[in-house]
């Protein structure tokens, strides 16, 4: 049985991050199946690194962008051999520690990111998977004149094992026919490649950046129906070559649930004001400050009180944070019935991204507690409020 957000919040308090194991699992089922065998699932652990575990029993592979994720997933005891070590920015150091941990494939962003892999590799010995990321229009990935400098000369990388190309583009791209048409420029790359190159690509890793919905103006009558619908282009291709498709958002945005507690409320001039225990140190949602969209928002003290059901639609307020800055603003316009103080509200589709891209460290706050809810159930507290002060206090003050 699921334990309820108000059971939750009254036993580890806020502000929290709620993460279903289970509700993330089973979207990646649903997707596998959507796709088939023939298309295998890897999760980007930037897109929110307390889902590893879940993503790694599911048997996904795992897309690390730093030498700090591959380090969780060190910690985590993950199979290296599921590891993508992508990256744009590798340095000697994090590809020799990406090889030492056993990374199954590594990406070569740029000439400079093949001569470093081929340089390790010669120095341990051995040969290296290796996939080259083709650039999409973005500081991402390497030339079409320098994927195919590499191919033409892949004599003089003795250590690299040339298996394949890697291309991503964007997230959130709501209109398919671009993922339709970058798969079509993909397939006639394949066969540029074997016919003119005489290079057999064995492996495509494609990250086609699917849209999930996340705000209330959002369509949310079916969040599948982006993988249904490019199903048949991907299919297609993966009849060619082995097919990983590459995605973090998709995966695991509906997973995710931010809990804080309504400390003030306030009117000026016509505007209700909410003051929350948390803010955008913790909570970033895509498009949120230039958009100021609003995201799905409950009040769960007014649902338990109602048992469950609201009469109206309240009130509207400006949600905003603890921070010292007007940008501290969650929503600009959100409708909450029966709004208290000491209310919980619960912020919702918060599973990717919005715990790892709020300003962490402003004014010093503490960090809020990361609640796992298990495939079974369970509650488990995953991460302990953190106390960021220590990491603000100048070297010279004791």
């Amino acid at each position: 049985m699921t334990r309820p957000l108000m059971d939750i919040a009254r036993s580890y308090r806020t502000p929290a991050f709620v993460f279903d194991e289970g509700a993330f699992q089973s979207r990646m089922r649903a997707i596998g199946e959507i796709w088939g065998d023939t298309v295998e699932l890897c999760y980007a652990v930037k897109a929110n690194p307390f889902l590893i575990p879940a993503a790694a029993e599911f048997g996904a592979k795992l897309e690390v962008c730093s030498p700090g994720e591959l380090e969780i997933c060190r910690s985590l005891g993950v199979d290296p051999a599921k590891i993508v070590f992508s990256g744009v920015n590798k340095t000697a150091e994090s590809v020799a520690t990406a090889i030492e941990f056993g990374a199954g494939v590594l990406t070569a962003e740029s000439l400079k990111h093949a001569r470093i892999i081929e340089l390790e590799g010669e120095r341990r010995g051995c040969t290296l998977d290796v996939l080259l990321r083709l650039n999409a229009g973005s500081q991402f990935g390497m030339s079409k004149d320098d994927l195919l400098h590499l191919i033409d000369n892949r004599t003089e990388f003795p250590h690299i094992n040339l298996v394949g190309i890697h291309y991503f583009v964007g997230t959130q791209r709501k209109k398919l026919k671009h993922q339709i048409k970058e798969l079509e420029m993909l397939e006639e790359l394949l066969e540029e490649l074997s016919s003119e190159h005489g290079f057999a690509v064995e492996r495509l890793e494609y990250g086609p950046g699917l849209a999930v919905p996340v705000f209330t103006d959002d369509d949310f009558s079916d969040s599948l129906a982006p993988a249904r619908e490019i199903a048949p282009h991907l299919q297609r291709i993966a009849r060619r070559v082995d097919l990983t498709v590459e995605m973090g958002r998709f995966f695991a945005t509906e997973c995710g649930t931010y809990l804080s507690v309504v400390n003030d409320l306030k009117t000026h001039e016509d505007i209700n004001y909410c003051i929350i225990d948390g803010g955008i140190n913790h909570l970033g949602y895509v498009g949120q400050i230039m958009g100021m969209k609003t995201p799905i928002i409950t009040n769960e003290s007014a649902l338990e009180r109602n048992c469950g059901e609201l009469g109206d639609a309240g009130s509207t307020w400006c949600i905003c944070g603890s921070l010292c800055t007007t940008n501290d603003v969650i929503a600009r316009e959100a409708s909450l019935a029966d709004l208290r103080e000491g209310d919980v509200l619960a912020f919702h589709n918060a599973g990717a991204y919005a715990i790892t891209e709020g300003h962490a460290l402003f004014l010093s706050r503490t960090m809020p507690r990361v609640i796992i809810r298990h495939a079974d159930g369970s509650v488990e507290l995953c991460r302990d409020f953190i106390e960021t002060s220590a990491l603000n206090t100048p070297f010279n003050v004791r």
